[in-house]
């Protein structure tokens, strides 16, 4: 276990809309085979170092009448924001997703200083 010492602990989270694809007949409701969207998320303040990221579905609107093939992560974890990558592949349609996504680190501190 590391020793946090004084530095404070930040939790920030949000809800993204990443896409919905049925109100312009986009690729996620009217394609098929590979398609990804990818989202990009700013925290609120930066952190002292890349956070720990949870990802959860807050909202799935899909078509029912095929199957719900869908892979939600997150990439590039830096200390000012995070990746938001949304996977599906074969006859999917999927109209609309809502990601919901909580970053928990060492909050960055004013006194911090960097020597190199």
């Amino acid at each position: 276990m590391r020793r946090l010492s004084h530095h404070l602990i930040g939790i920030d989270q949000g809800s993204e809309l990443l896409f919905a694809d049925f109100e312009e007949d986009g690729p996620m409701w009217t394609g098929s085979g590979p398609r990804e969207v990818r989202r990009r998320v700013t925290f609120s303040q930066s952190f002292r170092a890349p956070p720990v990221i949870l990802t959860g579905l807050a909202l799935v609107d899909i078509d029912t009448t095929v199957n719900l093939r869908l892979d939600l992560g997150h990439e590039a974890v830096t200390t000012e924001g995070v990746g938001l990558i949304l996977k599906t592949w074969g006859d999917s349609r999927i109209a609309r997703i809502r990601a919901d996504w909580t970053a928990i680190g060492e909050l960055a501190d004013a006194e911090d200083w960097d020597l190199y």
